[in-house]
């Protein structure tokens, strides 16, 4: 069988199909959208994909996605330095953020434990977070982990680490739905979970 080269229309539909969600029709579609645009919108289109991968990196207080250090949460003076929001991943954290009910800030641990993919406690930011709360003037450590084995797993280690340490341990109420990501849950539901969060 004799290779051939791609052609840019197959090289940029087989780029689409590696984005989550998206299948060989979809990614066909997308490419053909693309080519039925203005060069200046499939130029912006390629800028903002690039100044993704160059301008966003992790701020080095709470890990979310960022473009100054620290972050515009952790830096607001209006927010309640005493309540941290520890979540999974920065989509977790926007998803609670759309709420516009939490006043306290965040820690991402940028993952989940899950030890049969190779996933330990070291690979994420716990450590990072046990050094958050033992510099002191933290009130409530609200583990806002996904309501899935995972999640729980992971919130179940925090929470025997912060058992020693004087801060009250929270997890968001039940109202989200069990093995289901925090992003998939709308506002109403997130909003029920923050309000109806119980000690641990």
């Amino acid at each position: 069988m004799v290779s051939r080269d791609l052609t840019s229309i197959e090289r940029l539909t087989t780029a689409f199909k590696t984005l989550p969600g998206i299948g060989a029709r979809s990614a066909e579609r997308m490419a053909f959208h693309v080519l039925c645009e203005s060069k200046t919108n499939a130029q912006s289109l390629a800028e903002a994909i690039l100044a993704v991968k160059e301008c966003i990196f992790n701020c080095g207080m709470c890990y979310n996605l960022t473009e100054q250090d620290p972050c515009s949460i952790c830096a607001d003076p209006s927010r309640d330095q005493a309540e941290l929001w520890v979540v999974e991943q920065p989509k977790d954290l926007m998803a609670i953020e759309a709420t516009s009910m939490v006043r306290g800030v965040y820690h991402v641990l940028m993952g989940h434990i899950a030890p049969l993919d190779g996933v330990q406690p070291s690979d994420l930011t716990i450590d990072a977070l046990m050094q958050r709360v033992k510099k002191g003037g933290i009130r409530e450590v609200v583990l806002a982990t996904n309501p899935t084995l995972e999640g729980d797993g992971t919130a179940l280690h925090i929470q025997s680490l912060l058992s020693e340490m004087d801060v009250v341990v929270t997890r968001p109420s039940r109202g989200l739905a069990v093995g289901s990501p925090l992003e998939f849950a709308n506002s109403a539901m997130i909003e029920a979970a923050i309000r109806g969060r119980t000690p641990m």
